[in-house]
């Protein structure tokens, strides 16, 4: 999640500096530096189960996965941003002497708010699609057991969803799926009016 933007505008030498001297984590979009935000019980949840899924399915193989504090660098737009999940298959590659920020994801997983997922949805999508390593790009909602994949074909995106808790979202970029039962374990979903009040909150802020 992200926050406040920075008005100052940083290097991106600057940048990984200031990444260095803080405790704060940041993104990076042409410039300008975007604090990251604290995230809901909801969300670190199902970033845990979804990692504990893919540990599992990735033994013997030559993929792997990467919590949130794995940056990806998105050249092409001039930008640094760190996916709540990033999994990738085959050779690792880094930006040069930062093994902490990764070039070549081959699926990326963002686990969706009511205040970001025009955001992942949008803009953010838009530049990880530049990423010509990425082949599949997954939304998984909080507020309810909904999860979007976009599947790479060439130079377009196929959408399919999976809703339900008896569902089983297939990423076959990766060879493994997600069962919804085992995304949601232990998931709280918010009412509706919890969910309305947060986006108030965030048109009034």
């Amino acid at each position: 999640m992200v926050a406040a933007e920075q008005q100052e505008l940083y290097t991106v030498e600057e940048y990984f500096e200031l990444e260095l001297a803080s405790e704060i984590r940041y993104e990076y979009y042409q410039g300008y530096v975007l604090a990251m935000a604290g995230a809901s019980e909801a969300h670190n949840m199902i970033a845990v189960n979804v990692s504990a899924i893919l540990h599992t399915q990735f033994r013997g193989r030559p993929c792997r996965h990467y919590q949130s504090d794995m940056r990806v660098a998105i050249t092409q737009a001039n930008r640094y941003t760190y996916p709540d999940l990033t999994i990738v298959c085959g050779d690792r590659r880094f930006v040069e002497d930062r093994p902490d920020t990764l070039l070549n994801p081959t699926l990326i997983i963002e686990i969706l708010s009511a205040s970001t997922q025009s955001y992942d949805r949008g803009e953010k999508f838009q530049h990880y699609r530049t990423l010509e390593s990425l082949q599949k790009y997954v939304l998984i909602s909080q507020d309810s057991a909904h999860i979007e994949t976009y599947l790479r074909q060439g130079e377009q995106w196929l959408l399919t969803d999976t809703i339900g808790l008896d569902g089983v979202a297939k990423l076959k970029s990766i060879d493994c799926s997600l069962t919804m039962s085992d995304v949601y374990e232990r998931v709280e979903f918010e009412t509706k009016a919890e969910v309305e009040s947060e986006e108030n909150s965030q048109a009034d802020g």
